[in-house]
């Protein structure tokens, strides 16, 4: 088997990192296999002659050449970026984008680079994910792509796009695997140090930095709500306490954030559930009694659904030591 062609295309402003994360482990992955079995030859491409990418970092780069995987970085997403000039300034490399898959080569892209796939027309009706903090800006900006948020990496049709940053090494351990066996696979991962059973970025959800709906009414339920997580959810009193109906309370809320105050109720709890499992050495039992649910069984199908992880998983996951 000959080397696998792989491109990483740099454009201004990309993430440094995310330019050499991927060639840095198809590096090890060469190493860990030998030489009997064939490795990668690896490039940075782009169709400008000089490129600063992310923190001012001046790279090195190659003109775009034909490769057999091309791999997109993503750029800082920043509050108040005009994501549409972003876009627009970097048209050669959307039409590289457009031509290496034209030719029927796969492409990949890193974190928020799905935005620079969509711009190219690459996940109209097709699977695909990005960071979990900005899946629903994708959804939004690309209506005919079926986003998977909880997904940590997705191809479809020859286009695969990755969650954020670390992502990446899921990714090129995927394509070690298939180019150089799970064996190779295996023992790159243990030398740098990496998860290799990862499937969900579900787990790494931090609520509290998603968008929060903008509408007096629903932030109110949701203060009251969080006053007393263990409480029993009582919808009728629920209403009684604003001066509603059952059924205005859920429209109004629904209209506002998308969802029902049960859904959000479970959500808090589950939030305040994980902090307590990262920090405080209290049983499953004493936790989910904590947040509402006296049967320890109902809360960790609960919480596994919300997380994609049983709770004495997650703790041993993200442990970080008693408060």
């Amino acid at each position: 088997m000959s080397a696998l062609r792989v491109g990483v295309l740099a454009y201004p402003g990309c993430f440094a990192s995310e330019v050499f994360g991927v060639p840095d482990l198809l590096t090890m992955a060469t190493h860990v296999a030998g030489p009997d079995r064939s490795g990668y030859e690896v490039s940075v491409i782009s169709p400008r002659r000089r490129i600063t990418a992310s923190g001012g970092a001046a790279l090195a780069v190659n003109p775009v050449r034909e490769v057999d995987v091309l791999v997109v970085p993503g750029f800082e997403l920043v509050p108040g970026l005009d994501v549409d000039a972003k876009l627009t300034a970097l048209a050669p490399e959307i039409a590289a984008i457009r031509s290496h898959t034209a030719a029927g080569n796969a492409v990949v892209s890193v974190c928020v680079g799905a935005f620079l796939l969509a711009e190219a027309g690459l996940l109209d009706r097709r699977r695909a994910t990005t960071a979990w903090l900005l899946a629903d800006e994708l959804a939004q900006r690309c209506p005919e792509a079926d986003v998977r948020p909880e997904r940590l990496v997705v191809t479809d049709k020859g286009v695969t796009t990755t969650a954020a940053f670390s992502a990446m090494y899921d990714f090129a351990l995927e394509l070690i695997r298939q180019h150089s066996g799970a064996d190779v696979a295996r023992a790159t991962a243990r030398v740098a140090l990496l998860d290799d059973a990862r499937s969900s970025q579900t787990p790494y959800v931090d609520a509290r930095l998603l968008p929060q709906p903008g509408n007096e009414f629903s932030r109110q339920v949701m203060r009251r709500l969080d006053q007393d997580l263990a409480a029993r959810y009582d919808l009728a009193a629920l209403a009684d306490a604003f001066r509603v109906s059952t059924r205005t309370l859920l429209r109004r809320f629904a209209d506002e954030t998308d969802r029902s105050p049960l859904e959000y109720l479970q959500s808090s709890r589950v939030r305040r559930a994980r902090h307590l499992l990262e920090t405080t050495d209290r049983t499953v039992a004493s936790i989910s009694a904590t947040v509402g649910y006296k049967d320890p069984g109902t809360f960790a199908a609960l919480f596994a659904k919300h997380t994609g992880q049983r709770p004495r998983d997650y703790r041993a996951t993200f442990r970080r030591g008693a408060n």
